[in-house]
């Protein structure tokens, strides 16, 4: 047998055997691309070459790694991590990125998200999708510190943050029957998903949240694409309209209420309308407080907009209410995504008639 000189460098090797064996330790699916590689033969090699013996065709199982490694560079890596409330979507949120082309993990603990990425960048996956929740436990403390180190690593890494009231999530795990991760037999169901939000609490700030309350799963769908296709070097304003009949959004970071101006539901010829169309947009319009409302918002998010960029805020969620949702709070929300649109990126949500 010929005298082959080691192949995979410590590093790759020792990444793919601790990742695969720590994913299965915990209970996680080990991913397709680790396992298409023989975990006993990764170690083997590893332990051999690395003492400098003979091996023959055995280096075969590990020809995706080297070759990974031999290239000399790791692909920039787009990681997205999802996390949240359990039952708030985010299921749906991994299926759409999965269907957008991204490598995606469910349920990762999160001590293990630096060894994946480590590994995912020498096999050049340049976009990597996770979701982490609840059940990673006291280690979710230290996802703030992971994120620092992939984000100096040149990882561009962004959070999002799914969640919902509490009567929903209820509701939505009497329809599935399903059991919630932190039930134990000694709390009621609302009392878990209570346990739960203050166990996320630290994830919380480094997010972009999005309620999913109200939210068909369409919807969500095309808010998650929204959310990756942005450009994360600038900051994005969010114009939501609600309204107040459905609760107050929880992602909302100014909300104003514009249920003092006239309201287009009362006029018969114009309730089946939104404020997108123009016979509504017409009425608003020829109301002097409306058009002095609206000058005013205006104002008062140019004059705190760079105090929020100072903070280092990547979005600013601007929520416009009404009754209803679905002609004043739309027709605000529309307008001034409009005005802001010339020197911002802009993001237009409606809750009432999305």
């Amino acid at each position: 047998m010929a005298r082959i000189e080691p192949r995979v460098p410590v590093s790759v090797g020792r990444d793919c055997c601790v990742l695969a064996s720590n994913m299965r330790a915990t209970g996680c699916t080990v991913p397709r691309c680790i396992r298409l590689v023989s975990l006993k033969r990764i170690m083997w090699v590893y332990e051999i070459c690395s003492a400098g013996s003979r091996i023959g065709d055995e280096a075969i199982g590990v020809k995706r790694v080297a070759e990974s490694a031999r290239s000399g560079h790791a692909a920039l890596v787009q990681l997205v991590l999802i996390t949240g409330l359990s039952g708030s979507g985010k299921s749906v949120a991994l299926n759409v990125l999965e269907d957008a082309a991204y490598y995606c993990v469910d349920n990762l603990p999160v001590k293990l998200l630096p060894e994946l990425v480590s590994f995912l960048k020498h096999e050049n996956y340049s976009k990597v999708a996770v979701s982490i929740d609840v059940r990673s436990g006291t280690t979710l403390e230290d996802l703030p510190r992971h994120l620092d180190q992939l984000k100096r690593e040149g990882v561009d890494a962004r959070v999002l943050f799914l969640e919902a009231k509490t009567d929903t999530l209820v509701k939505r795990y009497s329809e599935t029957r399903r059991r919630h991760p932190l039930s134990d037999g000694k709390q009621t169901l609302p009392e878990s998903i209570e346990r739960e939000r203050d166990l996320l609490d630290p994830v919380g700030p480094l997010a972009h949240h999005i309620d999913t309350s109200d939210l068909s799963p369409n919807a969500l769908r095309a808010w998650i694409k929204d959310f990756v296709s942005i450009d994360r070097s600038r900051i994005t304003l969010l114009f939501e309209s609600f309204g107040f009949k459905h609760g107050l959004p929880l992602d909302a970071d100014l909300v104003f209420d514009v249920r003092c101006l006239p309201n287009p539901h009362y006029d018969p010829k114009l309730r089946p309308f939104t404020g997108k169309d123009d016979a509504v947009i017409a009425f608003i319009e020829n109301d002097a407080d409306s058009v002095r409302m609206y000058e005013e918002i205006v104002r008062f998010v140019e004059s705190w907009l760079p105090c929020y960029i100072r903070d280092n805020r990547s979005y600013l969620t601007v929520a416009m209410g009404c009754t209803g949702g679905r002609h004043r709070s739309v027709y605000f929300a529309e307008r001034l995504a409009r005005h802001f649109r010339r020197g911002y990126q802009v993001l237009v949500r409606h809750r009432g008639c999305d």
